[in-house]
Parts: structure tokens; sequence; C-alpha cells
């Protein structure tokens, strides 16, 4: 069984002996955890910077990200390394991912269950079938470059759902303004599906009743999407242009 090809991706591995403190104090999520884990890197004003997948190999990383993040994200990761043993290289490998069951050598995606599986491999493989943007607005999950960008703070964007953010770890870039997100304040913001009736693109500001800010719209799929709201002016009518937009919960 194969399955489809994730498109865009660039696949590296991190190895070395001090790889495992190195990426456990930098990135959201717990690297002693095993298998494979999604995560983020932050500035250290807990802003993104890039997200992506870990799997850990026993005596390697690999790191899979979007290939529009790549190039940032791993000067980043050079520019903390320092003199640390930890070699960065990219791979030739292709990031595969399906529905039902899974092959060998396949791991769940952490972000969430519907999501599927995903596997590394030398081959790549089939054009997708599966639309997976209207799956991932059903399932309010976002994704770099439409709902994550530099303005993101990861917990309005659900890294906790997705698992993403590990609070027990300790230290990593960015924890201090991310865990006072978590312990201190209520969420205003956030990204959430909403439905949309009528004709209204990505990117169109979605306003109150009133003609106040709200949010904005995101990936579109038919009448659902992913949308950016304040939580404070999304209780009434809202609208996108000139469609009707609801937040759905």
């Amino acid at each position: 069984m194969t399955g489809e090809t994730h498109e865009n991706r660039a696949i590296f591995r991190i190895t070395g002996g001090a790889r495992v403190d190195f990426l456990q104090n930098l990135v959201t999520n717990d690297v002693t955890r095993g298998g494979l884990m999604y995560g983020a890197l932050l500035t250290p004003q807990g802003k993104f910077i890039a997200d992506f997948f870990l799997l850990d190999e026993g005596d390697a990383f690999l790191i899979d990200t979007d290939a529009a993040l790549a190039p940032a994200l791993i000067q980043k990761l050079n520019m903390y390394k320092l003199r640390a043993d930890v070699q960065i290289e990219e791979t030739d490998l292709h990031a595969l991912r399906g529905r039902g069951e899974a092959p060998e050598g396949a791991h769940p995606d952490p972000r969430h269950p519907e999501l599927g599986w995903r596997l590394y491999s030398d081959t790549p493989g089939t054009p997708a079938e599966t639309d997976w943007d209207a799956l991932r607005v059903e399932l309010g999950i976002p994704t770099a470059g439409e709902e994550l960008t530099a303005d993101t703070l990861i917990l309005e964007a659900g890294f906790e759902q997705m698992s993403g953010v590990d609070f027990k770890k300790g230290c990593f870039v960015g924890q201090e303004v991310t865990a006072r997100m978590k312990h201190k304040t209520q969420l205003r913001k956030g990204v959430v599906p909403v439905a949309v009736e009528g004709e209204a693109e990505p990117g169109t500001e979605i306003l109150t009743e009133e003609g106040k800010p709200a949010g904005r719209l995101h990936t579109r799929a038919g009448d659902r999407a992913l949308a950016y709201l304040r939580f404070d002016r999304a209780e009434g009518p809202l609208t996108a242009g000139d469609a009707r937009v609801t937040w759905i919960r």
C-alpha cells in the first residue's frame, strides 16, 4: 500500500550526540516522547517561525516542514547549535500520507486521528486524491502560509489541541509568553471553523453587524472555512464581503 505524496515538503535529518538536548531546549514539544511528534519553533516573543513533524529514528531525528518555511527554520537551527555536536542535512525523502489502513513504517498523524498517517519514503507516492484542505477545515487544523503566519501565537492556532506543545517538558524558545497565555489569560482570539454562505475569498475581513472588525477568513472549502476570530465579537451575525459567516462550535 502506498500513500499520497504530501507536496512541497522539505525533510532534514538531525544527527549528533547533542541532538536530543539541542531540540528539547528549542521546540515546543517533548522530543523524548518518541515516535512522530508535531511542534514548532517560535521567536523569543512567542511568535511563529515554523511548524513541523519530528520523527525519532533512534540515532537521528527527521524534521519535516513546509518547503517555504525550511530556509528560515534551518537558519535558526544552525544559529542555535553553535559548536554543539549537531549536524543538519537535507534528505531526498518524500512525505507520504493517507487514511485507512496504515502501511508498515507509517505513524499516526499526531494532530488529529482523522488525519490518518504519515510515512517517509525514498520513493514518491501517488498524486493526491484526498481533499486534504477540506478535511483540515472540517477538523479546524491550520496550515503554514494560510492560518499560520509570523504574527501567530500558537495557542490561538490550536497547538495544544493538536498535541503540538508540551508544558511539562521545561523551557523552549518562546515558552514564557506561551505559558503565560495558557495560565493567566483566557483566549480572546483564535483559528476556528466557520460556515460561509455566499461569495467571500480567503483574506476577506470579517465584520460584525455594526461593522466592527471581528477577524479574517482563511482557507475555504465549499461552505466551510477556517477563520481567525475575535471571540467577543463573534456571537452575533457576521459578514465577509457578500457572505454570511457563522462560527461553528
